[in-house]
């Protein structure tokens, strides 16, 4: 996850999130991603397909972004999500594209206009 992210979230923590903000700095965002069994692309990948299986749009937005930083490619993006398609559904998956979509436009990685 972006270092900028996890800034945000550990800036708003009150009193009563703390716990909870501990466990996902340490766990979510600090162990899985450095253990050495997967790099951080495969892990991208495997991040990307959970959370289009799940219908978790806006943490999907987020990933998008950090795929690309871990080196994914848009066509490594797209086909992802092709195979998320299959095994968790065709209506996930079209909204993960459409979220996709606008996150490599923004980055400029995309320039086609829709037929």
């Amino acid at each position: 996850m972006s270092t900028n992210a996890v800034d945000r979230a550990v800036a708003c923590t009150i009193d009563f999130t703390r716990d909870f903000q501990d466990l996902i700095t340490r766990y979510a965002w600090g162990e899985i991603w450095a253990r050495p069994g997967l790099d951080r692309r495969t892990r991208s990948c495997i991040t990307l397909t959970a959370l289009t299986a799940l219908n978790h749009h806006e943490e999907l937005a987020m990933h998008v972004r950090a795929a690309l930083r871990n080196g994914l490619t848009p066509d490594e993006i797209k086909e992802v999500i092709m195979m998320a398609a299959i095994y968790c559904g065709v209506p996930v998956a079209n909204h993960a594209f459409g979220i996709a979509t606008g996150i490599l436009r923004e980055k400029g990685l995309l320039a086609d206009a829709p037929r």
